[in-house]
Formats: C-alpha cells, sequence, structure tokens
C-alpha cells in the first residue's frame, strides 16, 4: 500500500465513521471517529495480511480510483456521496465499495483495545465485553503435531474433520474396537483459549476468518472451522429432525429406515450423549419479545432443547457461545463424542487439510494432507493409510475433496442447500440486554411447513458489536452512527428458511471451494417474503418503536405508519446482491445420499457410489435440507451411518492377521 492509497483509505474510514459534534455526548460516542480507535490501521493489516491476492488488489484499486477522483481533497459529504456512487456502478466497484464500508464498520464497532481488551463504543452500545476469565482446566484432547517434514500413519477408518458428522463417527468407531485417525483442518481451541472476542473468534475458528461471500456474492457465508467443527462455535439449537422431512428421504431417496423407530433410537441417543436439555433456556430481552409476540398472535412458540451441562451452565457467558465457550458447559464433539474416540486409542492431526483421497484398485486406501502451523510457517507432508475413509469436513469442503481427488460422480458439488435467512431488526423503548443468556433459546415454528412441507422458522441472534454494526443499513454516516446509538435497544428477529431450490461448490484453480446460491425457487422466494411478513408482525405485535429489514437500502417503519405499505416495500428487496442481506449458518446437501448415482454421491448409508470405502459423514450427506437447525440431524445420521462402515469390512487387525 502506498503513501496515497494509505492516506485514502484513513479518509474512508473517516467518512465511514467520522467525528460528529452533538451537546449531548457523555460517553464521547458521536465525537470519536475510526480513526480515534484505529481503524486505519487495523484495516491496513487485514488488507496486507489477511485478504486474497484477488481481494487485495481490488480493494487497492478501488483506494488509488478515488484518489484519482478527488477523494482526499473532497468535504466529508462530498466522500460519502463518492461511497453512495460506488453502489450505483458495476458489480465489482459495487461490491468492493459495500465490502470497505463494511469492514470499517466491523472493526470500528467489533474491534478491542488489545491493551484493555474492551472498545470505548462498546459503553454505549450497553455492550460489556468478556465478563469472566480464562478457567484452569485441563485440555480434553491432545493432537499429534509431526515432529519432522513428514507423519505416515495407519488406522481401519480415516476421519476427515471433526464436527457433528465426524466427530461422532470417530467416537462410534473407535468405541467399537476400530483404530481411527482423524484430520482436522481447523486448530484445537477450548475455554482456556476462548477469550469471548469476535474477531478472534472468526479469525481462529471460522471458516476463511469469520463472514465471507458467496462467489456471487448472493449469500453470507458463516461456517466453523476447528477441531469440534461448527459444534465449536455454534449456538446449541438441539433440534430433532421434522416427520415430514424423514418420511421425505425414506420415501423420494432411499433412506431406508429414517422414518421409523430405528433412526428413533440414533436421535435419543445422540441426545443424551450431548445432555440434550431445555434447562438451560432463560429468555434474554430479544426472546422474551419473541414470546409476546406470539402470544399476541396465537403463534406456536417453545423453549430450545440445548447440548449444554446444566452444572456448568452459566446464562451470563452464555451469550458468547458463537465465540466458544469458557465456561465448558458446551457439549461439542470436543468434549463428546472426540473425547471418547482419543479414549479408545483415537489419533487426532490438528491443523491437517486433506488434499486428496487415496484410491487403489477402484476403492479407498487413504488420505494425503498437510499440516501447516499458522505460527511458525512449518509444514508436514501427512500421509494415513486407510482401507475406509469418511469424508466430513462440511458441505463447502467435501464436495472440494471429492473434486481435487476424482471422485464421487457427476453429482459432487451440486444441491447445495443453506437455508437462506434474512434478519428483521427493531427497536424497543427498553435495553434488550442481547449479549445475556443463550443466543437461541426458543423458536417459533407455526410456519415450518407451511406449503408441501416446506417453511420456515424463527429464531433469535447472537449478539454482536462488530457483525452487528456491518449488517445495518448504512445509508449516511449519521444515519448509521444515531441507529448504532440505539442498540442496546435493539432486537434481531431472523427467519431460517427451508429451501426447495439449490446451489452448487465448484473449486478454483488451486482446489478451493467456489459457492455459488441464488434464490429463485418460487417456493423459497414466497417462504422468504412470509418470513420478512412474519418477522415485521411478530416485532408490531411486540411493542416494537421501530422496525427496519436488513438490506442493502435502507426499509424502516416506525410506530404509527401503515405498517402494510412497509411489508410491501420489504417484498420488492432484492433476493439476491445489492438487496436484502442473506445469510447462512446451515450448509448442506453437496454430496448427498441416495439410489441414482447421477443425481446423488453416496448411497442411502453413506457410501459413495462409484469409490467403495469412501463414505459420506456431514451435513452434505442430507438429501434435502432439514427445515431445522441441523446438529442434531446431522450427528444421527453419522451414528447411522457409523453402523454400515463397522459392518462393511473387517476390522484392520483381522485384515493383517489373513
Amino acid at each position: 500500500m502506498n503513501d496515497v492509497q494509505r492516506a485514502v483509505l484513513r479518509a474512508v474510514c473517516d467518512t465511514v465513521v467520522p467525528s460528529l459534534e452533538r451537546d449531548d455526548d457523555p460517553d464521547g460516542f458521536w465525537a470519536r471517529s475510526a480513526s480515534d480507535v484505529g481503524v486505519p490501521e487495523a484495516l491496513e493489516q487485514v488488507i496486507e495480511e489477511a485478504m486474497p491476492p484477488e481481494q487485495r488488489d481490488g480493494i487497492l484499486e478501488l483506494l488509488g480510483a478515488l484518489a484519482q477522483l478527488g477523494f482526499l481533497g473532497a468535504s466529508r459529504r462530498s466522500r460519502e456521496q463518492h461511497l453512495r456512487n460506488l453502489l450505483m456502478l458495476g458489480m465489482d466497484a459495487a461490491a468492493g465499495g459495500a465490502a470497505l464500508t463494511a469492514l470499517v464498520l466491523f472493526l470500528t464497532y467489533g474491534a478491542p483495545d488489545p491493551r484493555t481488551g474492551q472498545n470505548p463504543f462498546w459503553k454505549t452500545l450497553g455492550y460489556p465485553g468478556p465478563v469472566s476469565p480464562a478457567p484452569q482446566a485441563e485440555r480434553v484432547l491432545q493432537p499429534l503435531v509431526p515432529d519432522g517434514d513428514e507423519l505416515r500413519l495407519e488406522a481401519d477408518v480415516c476421519v476427515v474433520g471433526s464436527g457433528a458428522g465426524g466427530g461422532v463417527i470417530a467416537g462410534e468407531l473407535a468405541t467399537r474396537g476400530l483404530k481411527v485417525v482423524v484430520l482436522e483442518a481447523g486448530g484445537y481451541f477450548d475455554e482456556t483459549d476462548f477469550n469471548q472476542l469476535e474477531l478472534p473468534a472468526y479469525q481462529n475458528m471460522y471458516w476463511r476468518g469469520g463472514p465471507q461471500p458467496s462467489a456471487d456474492r448472493n449469500i453470507t457465508l458463516m461456517a466453523g472451522a476447528a477441531v469440534g467443527g461448527g459444534t465449536t462455535i455454534n449456538w446449541t439449537n438441539s433440534l430433532r429432525t421434522t416427520p415430514w422431512v424423514r418420511e421425505q428421504w425414506a420415501r423420494e431417496h432411499g433412506l431406508e429406515g429414517v422414518d421409523g423407530p430405528e433412526y428413533d433410537a440414533h436421535l435419543d441417543a445422540v441426545l443424551a450423549r450431548v445432555k440434550a436439555n431445555d434447562d438451560c433456556s432463560q429468555l434474554n430481552g430479544t426472546q422474551i419479545r419473541m414470546r409476546e409476540g406470539a402470544k399476541e398472535l396465537g403463534w406456536a412458540f417453545h423453549h430450545t432443547v440445548r447440548n449444554v451441562d446444566p452444572e456448568h451452565y452459566n446464562p451470563d457467558t452464555a451469550g458468547y457461545i458463537g465465540f466458544g465457550d469458557r465456561s465448558g458447559a458446551k457439549q461439542s464433539t470436543a468434549k463428546t463424542y472426540l473425547a471418547d474416540a482419543a479414549e479408545h486409542g483415537a489419533d487426532l492431526v490438528a491443523r491437517c487439510a486433506a488434499q486428496r483421497i487415496l484410491v487403489e484398485g477402484g476403492r479407498a486406501a487413504g488420505v494425503e494432507a498437510i499440516y501447516a502451523d499458522p505460527e511458525t510457517g512449518r509444514t508436514a507432508r501427512v500421509t494415513v493409510r486407510a482401507s475406509r475413509v469418511v469424508v466430513a469436513c462440511g458441505s463447502l469442503e467435501s464436495p472440494a475433496l471429492l473434486l481435487r481427488s476424482g471422485i464421487g460422480g457427476p453429482a459432487v458439488g451440486h444441491n447445495l442447500h443453506i437455508h437462506p435467512t434474512n434478519a428483521v431488526f427493531a427497536y424497543y423503548e427498553e435495553d434488550q440486554r442481547g449479549w445475556w443468556g443463550a443466543p437461541q433459546a426458543c423458536v417459533i415454528d407455526e410456519f415450518a411447513a407451511v406449503e408441501d412441507g416446506y417453511g420456515f422458522l424463527i429464531e433469535s441472534a447472537q449478539y454482536t458489536t462488530g457483525l452487528g454494526a456491518s449488517s445495518l443499513p448504512f445509508a449516511t454516516a449519521e444515519q448509521h452512527k444515531e441507529l448504532m446509538s440505539r442498540y442496546r435497544y435493539g432486537a434481531t428477529f431472523i427467519g431460517l428458511v427451508r429451501d426447495r431450490g439449490g446451489g452448487r461448490v465448484t473449486i478454483d484453480e488451486q482446489g478451493q471451494p467456489l459457492v455459488w446460491y441464488s434464490l429463485e425457487d418460487e417456493l423459497d422466494v414466497r417462504n422468504t417474503h412470509r418470513s420478512l411478513d412474519a418477522q415485521i408482525r411478530l416485532h408490531h405485535a411486540a411493542g416494537a418503536q421501530e422496525i427496519a429489514a436488513l438490506g442493502m437500502v435502507a426499509a424502516s417503519w416506525r410506530a404509527g405508519e401503515d405498517l402494510d405499505a412497509f411489508v410491501a416495500r420489504c417484498r420488492r428487496m432484492p433476493l439476491r446482491a445489492g438487496g436484502l442481506k442473506l445469510f447462512t449458518a446451515h450448509q448442506m446437501g453437496t454430496c448427498r445420499m441416495g439410489g441414482d448415482p447421477q443425481t446423488s454421491v453416496a448411497n442411502p448409508h453413506g457410501e459413495l457410489h462409484d469409490t467403495p470405502g469412501v463414505w459420506i459423514g456431514d451435513g452434505s450427506a442430507f438429501p434435502t435440507s432439514s427445515g431445522t437447525n441441523p446438529m442434531i440431524t446431522i450427528m444421527a445420521l453419522a451414528r447411522r451411518t457409523a453402523e454400515a462402515i463397522q459392518a462393511s469390512e473387517p476390522s484392520r487387525a483381522t485384515v493383517m492377521a489373513g
């Protein structure tokens, strides 16, 4: 970055979050600019060190173009207009301008001072920041670390991925006597590492460092990338697979038994192992508003079952579980099934990314992977020889691994389902204390199967300052600061849509996944509009004073205005980049199970049609979207697949003896 680009970057930061004069400003909120909290320097570091080269080059080119347009010599309001003008240009310029604005907001309101662990904006936002010290606890797992430039292992089963699917399969097979090796691309973090801070959590435990745009920029993607996968950073919502989804999977996709008592037993077993209960679902202000609105409208409302240990649970820290649970109450796979696997001799290699599956004689022979230490830069080649390989690295990475390996058939990467999620934000008269208690302690399932078994859930979301600030509509700097000044009074509902349509995962020239998703299916469009309508009316029934759908273009309602006209405006927002903001934390279906090798990747128990010994063991195996938070469904199907794997071949000891 040259001096001109650096100067433009600083000017952009102080245009998005400027210093503004206000008579009543006891905390210095209005007077404080992005530069005052070190955002230009932090953003320069992100651009130089963390961005992929093509994104970095695009941002630097954008900064140079703004310099040529006279950005540095313009007034603040003129600079603001320059940024708005970017949104009117082509896709690349609009995306670059929106991304730069979002990054400024994200860092301004989300990044703590490294000396204090606090951000000076948080006082006005009503956010306490970290609320408990790191505990003194023994680490449950001890990952292997290669001591040279090569590590060779042998196993009955190599499991690639340690999340809800891979963790369960590893634990089940190890306890049944098989030698298991688990490879996990992410690092190992537990309550001694978690610091209840948003940005470090994204950087350390989320796929590609946090919220990521899809290749077509239509969707913001969030996925776990650590030992335990999504179970380490998800919100512990432990919903059973619904009867209508189970029936569809059995009837249309050949998943024998998932509609009966055999699958009930799998559900019961995993729910028991993760201590699922509804005793730890106290409601914060946002969730109380959900309950009040649902009662007023006569809608079904339930406290959620969650995988937490009541003996260690503390609602004062539960609001941070998306950043890792410092209390140790969350029963992630690291604390349950992976611990079981370790007790029975399984090996775990963290920070070890699988490159390809070895195939010999037409069947599985092992996995080649690369271990990389991010602190030292040291790498090592890891080879696991195994006659059975479980692909369980998530619905974004699992198809990429199969594509790099040249196996899986024509359906690999297709049928991506994501539960496209929209959000409606509202202001109330009192502080909602959204940071307290579990992010999701209740659910409204009134519309879960509103049409042909498809519909949506209404849930709440984790209170975040960085992601929250970057998600709120940005029209002007004053308007956005006004929204943030009242942030503590805000409540966010989300509409989680069970999508019938799908997207696709492909790979780039380096073999890395590219995600493509366009919300175009007619039923999905109807249900997205229904979910917006329902969330708006729920806020209204709960007494909201102001309501806004989260989108690139601000659409808001104030008490006394025409609510139906506001709903109609929201329905007109495009369901793509530049319109309504769509999020996903649930990726499913890219290596789905089924009976037809042309339309599915694996057979109804998870083994690849074209490569015996390779099994799919995560959410990518779903034949359709689940319509519920998928963790428990992934775990139950994984347990079912583990039984099939155990029955598929003699053990390694028997093979060696033969």
